[in-house]
């Protein structure tokens, strides 16, 4: 992270700089009150067309909450103040259980009594900036998506994108993890993951701006991820910055399991940490699209796909000194008389060590001799493979190793490269 900021100081955005130079700029006064409201928000997003979670009803003041109908709630439901930032104030209820209560995600229960006395809360102002006195309102609980639910804790995760122009210029995976308690914030615990723009696949990924590579619950790979209806979604946020009228904003959407991609909320002030999630500099990419005069919505979409798919890759190569691997590698294999045979091999980060085809290596000379047998565990059970002295050549670096002899030839690869030969590699499974 820190190679990150020393080496793209200058491009990178900073608080002043996003008040000044985009805020300010380039969303008018009215456009920020929108931004602040949710309820002012999802009225301009559904006025468009545009997907939002359903309402299903509004707490102005204490004699409409006297009078509230608890029963014609659902069994699950969100409630939210207007005007905070942040997840402050908001309670999730995730259904009934079996008494017929109101419970959580951690299953404590929840009665009318105490949500009439939170709502008191909202209404107060305690959840607002400036403690103004405030709005409460119910709307529908997103269902988490299946794709997205292994790596989460006991909380829905949302995509956030940065628009500017209307050009989506940066995106980030949101991440509740047990510390933050549900909650996709990361000043509470949870993980940002940065996306690709242009294949909607996570790349790097930070929790308390710290890098981490894994989900902490269950250890699974962050990276790789292919986030759900990602055409839809950069359209969704490019559009839902053109109903509210912000040049400059981040757009928080969630998938719903039933319902797809809906727009949670717009942010006037969105958070800068996207750049260490992404590993890149949000100036520079805010200066290429800013004064562009492209009309259609979808064209823009298409530029960012160009301008800012695959950054990734060269910004590690710069800034880290690593190449980075795609999921399929040129090998050139070097037989016992120098010869080289070139091999396209699969990069795989599960696999300990590096395999090759028994039938190939026999064909190079290079199956003898073996030097040891290794006992591993596959899909076929426990299996013991005979390990063979192995020099090749990757990206122009030369390697000496070991590797498993295997029967592939009914398998697509004639070699895997494991993760014991990838030492000063980084690997981008979206990269072809």
């Amino acid at each position: 992270m820190s190679a990150f900021m020393n080496k793209r100081w200058g491009d990178i955005l900073g608080m002043n700089s996003r008040m000044l130079d985009y805020i300010i700029k380039s969303n008018s006064p009215e456009a920020i009150r929108t931004a602040n409201n949710k309820l002012a928000t999802k009225k301009a997003l559904q006025k468009s067309g545009l997907a939002t979670p359903r309402l299903f009803a509004v707490v102005r003041n204490r004699t409409e909450l006297n009078k509230f109908r608890w029963t014609k709630l659902p069994a699950s439901f969100v409630l939210k103040p207007t005007s905070s930032s942040g997840g402050g104030g908001i309670v999730v209820i995730f259904g009934r259980n079996k008494k017929g209560n109101w419970v959580k995600a951690n299953k404590s229960e929840v009665f009318i009594p105490a949500l009439k006395s939170h709502i008191q809360d909202i209404l107060d102002g305690n959840f607002s900036k400036g403690n103004v006195p405030d709005t409460a309102f119910f709307e529908q609980r997103v269902k988490i998506h299946t794709a997205l639910k292994p790596y989460c804790v006991k909380g829905i995760p949302d995509i956030r994108v940065i628009v500017y122009n209307q050009v989506p210029v940066m995106a980030m995976l949101r991440l509740p993890t047990e510390e933050s308690g549900g909650r996709a914030n990361l000043h509470t615990g949870g993980i940002g993951v940065g996306i690709d723009i242009s294949t909607g696949i996570t790349t790097s990924a930070i929790r308390y701006h710290r890098p981490i590579d894994q989900t902490p619950h269950n250890r699974l790979r962050i990276s790789g991820i292919q986030i759900p209806f990602w055409d839809d979604i950069l359209l969704l946020a490019s559009r839902a910055s053109q109903a509210c009228n912000l040049s400059y904003t981040g757009i928080d959407i969630a998938i719903d399991r039933d319902d797809g991609p809906l727009v949670l909320e717009t942010n006037a002030r969105p958070g800068l940490d996207i750049q260490f999630a992404n590993l890149a500099p949000l100036k520079s990419r805010l200066r290429r699209v800013e004064g562009l005069k492209m009309k259609s919505v979808e064209k823009k979409i298409q530029l960012a796909k160009n301008l800012f798919g695959g950054e990734l890759d060269q910004e590690i190569e710069d800034i880290y000194g690593h190449t980075v691997l795609g999921i399929e590698e040129e090998v050139i294999i070097f037989d016992h008389e120098g010869k080289q045979h070139p091999i396209l091999a699969k990069v795989d980060t599960g696999a300990y060590r590096t395999t090759i085809d028994e039938t190939l290596a026999t064909k190079l000379g290079i199956s003898t001799p073996v030097i040891t047998h290794k006992g591993v565990r596959g899909a076929l059970g426990r299996q013991t493979r005979p390990v063979i002295s192995l020099e090749m050549s990757l990206r122009n670096r030369h390697i000496k190793t070991h590797a498993s002899l295997i029967d592939r030839s009914h398998m697509k690869y004639d070699m895997i490269l494991g993760r014991r030969d990838m030492k000063g590699f980084y690997v981008n499974p979206s990269k072809i």
